[in-house]
């Protein structure tokens, strides 16, 4: 992936997120604030012009830009978090062009930036809970040698069964963890719009879209 590349499938993942502001809204209603889909939608709405206003270097300066937007607009959690992986995902991507390997070394700064931010780990029903299987899928897609095409349409599989299997934890993080045992049975809002950027990038590297 090439700096326009980034920024288009950027824009993608900003259409997603407002196509599903209402869906990721109900999400955290039943164990957050109410709030995550209208943040997200708000912050991306302002990723969307910068992106129109400003220029680009390389895909780092994208999503360096993308990160301090969203640290800027985005109220709650979920713009610090996201600011944070985008952030640190930048500073690991200083070529011109991504390839898969960049990329998962990328992700994993980013998570591990998440991870110190949040004081957070796999396992709490957090947006970990879809990033990290992610990353594991991708690493090993990558030691396998599959194509960066195949290698998001399978994590895009494991971000939905990471999206599932916070249904069967209880959080332990956030707003959500005052809910204690109520939180059962519920999709992480964070892991869901995590999944939809994973979504995005697969169909996005498989010509869908």
């Amino acid at each position: 992936m090439n700096v326009n590349d980034t920024i288009a499938l950027m824009k993608l993942i900003a259409q997603d997120i407002e196509a599903n502001k209402e869906y990721l809204t109900q999400l955290d209603t039943a164990i957050g604030d109410a709030d995550h889909g209208i943040n997200l939608s708000r912050g991306f709405a302002a990723v969307l012009k910068k992106l129109d206003e400003a220029s680009f270097s390389a895909p780092g300066d994208v999503l360096k830009a993308t990160a301090m937007t969203l640290i800027s607009t985005v109220g709650g959690a979920s713009g610090p978090l996201y600011g944070t992986l985008f952030l640190k995902m930048s500073g690991e991507l200083k070529a011109d062009e991504i390839t898969l390997p960049d990329f998962c070394g990328a992700l994993e700064a980013g998570i591990q930036g998440v991870m110190a931010r949040g004081r957070s780990a796999k396992g709490e029903k957090t947006m970990l809970d879809v990033l990290i299987p992610v990353l594991d899928s991708l690493k090993e897609s990558a030691q396998a040698g599959l194509s960066a095409k195949d290698a998001f349409d399978k994590a895009a599989l494991a971000a939905q069964e990471g999206c599932e299997y916070t249904k069967t934890i209880i959080a332990t993080k956030g707003r959500a963890s005052y809910l204690g045992e109520r939180s059962l049975g519920h999709i992480d809002p964070g892991c869901m719009s995590s999944c939809l950027m994973i979504k995005a990038a697969a169909e996005f590297l498989g010509g869908r879209r």
